[in-house]
């Protein structure tokens, strides 16, 4: 819970709402990188929340957006 804490008062502190960092799950573990740690944490609400994670939102996102413009033309 602590690092939850952390975390959020990190991504809010930097200004740093979303980073858009490929990486897995089980990196949180091994990586000591800040940035990392904090794509997991979010990543780990997403999946809580929304039961998506942020690169499946993402795919998503734009794959709807590239239907869109090739439907415009």
């Amino acid at each position: 819970m602590k690092n939850l804490i952390m975390i959020i008062m990190g991504l809010t502190l930097t200004s740093c709402s979303e980073i858009l960092i490929l990486s897995s799950g089980a990196s949180v573990a091994v990586s000591h990188n800040a940035y990392v740690k904090a794509y997991n944490g979010v990543d780990m609400l997403t999946i809580m929340q929304t039961e998506k994670g942020i690169k499946q939102h993402a795919y998503e996102r734009m794959k709807h957006e590239t239907q869109k413009f090739k439907s415009d033309e």
